[in-house]
């Protein structure tokens, strides 16, 4: 298992238990909690321990961890919708530079996360080119 930790990090405090949580699971690769500001009740975090700022840079056998353990939080919270959230960088709204993934109920309209989704009309030849670009990258 590789570990990795920044000791100014707060989620990093959090696993090394020098901040108080309100823990839910915990792994030898991640740790869940309850957000301290949810967007509606049972709103919580997943973390891996080891400490990356964006998931790119996260090796896979924590992002292999991560996804049940939402499966079983979002289970546990006993709503018919909610959504899994993961954001990287400032302009993706990624408040804290650790990997972390949202599992936030969605009980009624009004409460769990809001989105606008800008949708526009694409160029079905433009994504024809960055479709060949894409996958010449991923081979």
């Amino acid at each position: 298992m590789a570990v990795k930790s920044l000791a100014s990090c707060i989620f990093c405090k959090i696993i090394k238990g020098e901040i108080p949580s309100f823990k839910l699971v915990e792994t030898e690769l991640s740790f869940a909690f309850l957000d301290i500001g949810p967007l509606s009740k049972g709103h919580a975090l997943i973390i891996p321990k080891y400490h990356a700022a964006k998931l790119h840079e996260l090796p896979d056998e924590h992002l292999t961890d991560i996804l049940p353990i939402a499966k079983k939080i979002a289970l546990a919270q006993g709503v018919a919708d909610y959504n899994i959230l993961q954001n990287n960088g400032r302009l993706a709204h990624q408040e804290v530079d650790h990997v972390h993934f949202h599992v936030i109920p969605k009980p009624d309209d009004k409460q769990g996360l809001i989105v606008g989704w800008p949708a526009k009309q694409a160029d079905k030849e433009e994504l024809k080119k960055l479709t060949e670009e894409l996958v010449s990258k991923l081979k």
